[in-house]
């Protein structure tokens, strides 16, 4: 059997060592072949391939990004998109079934395009760990770890100049990155998607911080709403999935919290720092787990199924209870932090 790889959406570490995992097993345990598939769901689309085996992955799971490229591309879109023109592009290639390895925009075009009879297998990955039917994806331990030591940096230098740091930090519609970040590095309050609060509010924990001689930290998602707002703030336009792109709600807090309070006040926005570098051990090892068994579900020709971790074990889930909603911060998790706050 000839297996395809691809990696699609934006990048996160772990990447390769999942490659790397359903290589080394279908090679040694199933005897298939493996070819990548370039930049995503675009190289189904657009007829761009290289050659994957034992030699090509040696030594990736360390590697930060993917070796066969990303892309935000629709597959459905475009003359040569749609389930009929790519499965016409696989028969050429002699590809069996492919590994796709994303997110929420990824897994959601790959159900369709199981639907539509093609042989596909998901791999959960997003730092936002977003993704319902698994209690973690790889690539969120890393961003939590680059995101918690950004703030014990920015701590040094707020506590120097006695200002409030507003740090922001990715996970779109959903708080898991802030949440754990926050808590890891001691934040005075955490403001998420899933928990609108008022300027007042935020501003009463900033004082309270103050009072007490310290210098506020606050950690906020891209997706945070303050109360009275109806849509996560974005400028950025739209996805090649025609969602909005996220960022900048930091910028607008600072200066409230300057104008409201009097201390001085700046913003931080991690961005794409989160998704770089090499994967953390959690995430590596994960990461490889995953991909070795999505190798065993493609020989069990479990098609539309995706790789899950249900506690410590990996499990075999479809791609439809993945992709039915976002997974989001409980209530329970966020009041069980705002203890801390102030």
């Amino acid at each position: 059997m000839k297996i395809g790889i691809l990696t699609s959406g934006g990048d996160c570490p772990g990447l390769n060592a999942v490659i790397r995992g359903a290589v080394l097993k279908g090679v040694r345990t199933h005897d298939f072949e493996f070819v990548g598939i370039r930049n995503g769901w675009r190289g189904l689309v657009q007829n761009e391939f290289m050659p994957l085996d034992r030699h090509s992955v040696r030594g990736l799971s360390r590697q930060g990004g993917t070796i066969l490229g990303s892309s935000r591309t629709n597959p459905f879109e475009g003359e040569n998109g749609g389930p009929e023109n790519i499965q016409r592009t696989l028969d050429a290639q002699g590809i069996d079934a492919v590994i796709a390895i994303g997110g929420e925009g990824t897994l959601t075009a790959a159900h369709r395009l199981t639907e539509a009879g093609l042989n596909i297998v998901g791999v959960p990955k997003t730092i936002d760990n977003d993704l319902e039917a698994t209690d973690y994806s790889f690539g969120f331990n890393t961003a939590v770890e680059i995101a918690t030591e950004a703030i014990d940096r920015l701590r040094t230098t707020a506590e120097s100049h006695g200002r409030c740091m507003v740090v922001e930090v990715m996970g779109r519609h959903v708080g898991w990155i802030a949440l754990h970040s926050g808590m890891a590095g001691g934040a005075h309050a955490i403001l998420i998607p899933e928990q609108p609060k008022s300027i007042a509010q935020i501003c009463e924990w900033v004082e309270r911080v103050r009072d007490r001689g310290r210098a506020p930290v606050i950690v906020v998602s891209e997706g945070f709403l303050l109360a009275g707002m109806e849509e996560a703030h974005s400028t950025k336009g739209l996805d090649a999935f025609h969602r909005p792109r996220l960022g900048g709600i930091s910028e607008i807090i600072a200066p409230l919290i300057e104008e409201h309070t009097g201390i001085e006040s700046r913003a931080t926005v991690l961005g794409h720092t989160q998704r770089g570098g090499a994967p953390s051990a959690y995430d590596r090892v994960l990461a490889t787990r995953l991909g070795m068994a999505a190798v065993d579900a493609i020989h069990n020709e479990q098609w539309g199924s995706m790789v899950s971790l249900r506690g410590t074990e990996i499990d075999v889930v479809s791609i439809a209870s993945a992709t039915i909603g976002l997974k989001r911060v409980p209530p329970a998790r966020y009041d069980e932090a705002s203890v801390l706050f102030g």
